[in-house]
């Protein structure tokens, strides 16, 4: 076991999930500034090139970046003439973006360096045991999904790991402050 395995071993997943994700963006950063890109525009960059003209709001939803990170990002990306932004004749409220020769050119490059990310980040691990993950990683996305959309109730924790509803001097003094559980 290595020293990062060992250090992480007992760590929720959680945590694991967001220590994966920082090592592979970190590595991926690296290698599209060698390539002159920025992180960021790579982020939006994946969105549009599976289809432009979206709002700049369908853009930040999609991407999941906040509002004003976005349209920031797509101003230093309309300067490098990677898009487009458009406000459209019928609805002149609303921009649309929409990306250039040159924005849909970096994906021959970009594209790559991602594969390389995560092929290296893969190296070594068992076919099935991707799957197994990938299973899991996708039903803790629908669990989470559910409960941040508000269209599930509590999910049912396992009685061995359900809290605790035993009074304590807190509870009992939340009660007594005439507040109640969340």
């Amino acid at each position: 076991m290595s020293k990062h395995q060992d250090a992480l071993s007992n760590e929720r997943l959680a945590h694991l999930v967001k220590t994966v994700f920082k090592q592979t963006s970190g590595v991926l950063q690296k290698r599209l500034k060698a390539l002159g890109v920025q992180y960021s525009h790579w982020t939006l960059l994946r969105v549009l090139w599976k289809g432009d003209g979206l709002t700049q709001r369908q853009l930040s939803e999609q991407a999941g970046i906040s509002e004003p990170s976005t349209f920031t990002a797509l101003q230093a990306m309309e300067r490098l003439g990677y898009v487009k932004r458009q406000k459209m004749a019928d609805n002149q409220k609303q921009i649309r973006v929409f990306l250039t020769t040159a924005g849909m050119g970096l994906k021959s490059s970009m594209v790559p360096e991602a594969e390389w990310v995560n092929e290296s980040a893969l190296k070594g691990i068992d076919a099935s045991d991707l799957q197994a993950t990938r299973r899991t990683l996708l039903a803790m996305i629908e669990n989470l999904s559910s409960l941040a959309e508000g269209q599930a109730q509590e999910l049912e924790l396992p009685k061995s790991r359900a809290p605790s509803a035993a009074p304590t001097p807190l509870r009992a003094s939340i009660s007594q402050s005439g507040m109640h559980d969340a």
